[in-house]
């Protein structure tokens, strides 16, 4: 079996292992489904009955924001199964085996896009029963979800290596947050990106995270042209940029957590 072979093989291994774990844990089944519902109610009658979106239903304009921060939420499994694998040696107990070093990150990224599924799926079913619909083809909505798991795959490997750079459960929770709630929170998920002041807009604007749930709102037809046209090109042209992103991401991170992987196990 030449190598390529070999570290497919063993990453599908180390993924199907992860799978199981979230089946037969209770906490990581309930922080996949009940975390992504409670966003998705507490969004949409404390926040949806304040803020107003010229044009559609805030409901409409709030799902495909929560869809994006909820990925995000999923990536951070990835550094969170990572450092307790480190901690109670699992990974030195794989060093051992006659398997690709690639796999254990493969798998893990791998999994966690199974746990991004199941999210979205809850998600999408609450969110239909709070007046949330999709308003294009089939093919378009398909992409959108598809566009969600690409962005968290790429996100699972910039936690993969937080969580190889901290080492630690505990402490790796603290930093993801530092991570995620910047990147979820000042983008244009929950509020128009035009109405934030400037340096807070122009920051809004660039964000991956924006870019992402921009072309989303767009594949599921969650606009209306009564809203401000935003200036800043990703917003402007939301799918291209958010494959650029996913792809200047995984070129960036990818090398960077093999790098920090070979270089936690070799100590």
């Amino acid at each position: 079996m030449n190598a390529v072979a070999m570290a497919v093989a063993d990453g599908a291994t180390i993924a199907k292992r992860n799978a199981v774990k979230i089946r037969r844990v209770p906490d990581i089944l309930g922080f996949v489904i009940l975390s992504p519902v409670m966003f998705v109610l507490l969004f949409a009658y404390v926040f949806g009955s304040v803020i107003e979106i010229p044009g559609m239903s805030y409901r409409e304009f709030l799902l495909p924001g929560i869809f994006t921060q909820t990925v995000i939420f999923g990536a951070a499994l990835t550094g969170l199964g990572v450092t307790e694998d480190l901690q109670k040696g699992i990974i030195d107990r794989f060093r051992t085996l006659p398997m690709a070093p690639s796999a254990v990150l493969v798998g893990r990224t791998t999994s966690d896009v199974i746990a991004n599924v199941i999210s979205l799926t809850a998600m999408s079913l609450t969110g239909l029963l709070v007046g949330w619909r999709i308003h294009t083809s089939p093919h378009e909505a398909a992409l959108g979800f598809v566009l969600l798991l690409l962005f968290a795959y790429a996100l699972s490997w910039v936690m993969a290596v937080v969580g190889l750079a901290i080492r630690t459960p505990e402490v790796y929770n603290n930093a993801s947050f530092m991570v995620i709630l910047p990147l979820s929170f000042i983008a244009n998920t929950f509020v128009d990106s035009t109405r934030l002041p400037g340096p807070l807009r122009v920051v809004a604007e660039w964000n991956p995270v924006s870019a992402v749930t921009q072309a989303v709102r767009e594949l599921f037809g969650n606009t209306s042209s009564a809203m401000a046209v935003p200036e800043a090109w990703p917003l402007q042209h939301p799918l291209l940029a958010s494959l650029l992103w996913i792809a200047v991401i995984l070129a960036v991170f990818v090398p960077l957590a093999t790098w920090r992987y070979k270089k936690a196990v070799s100590r």
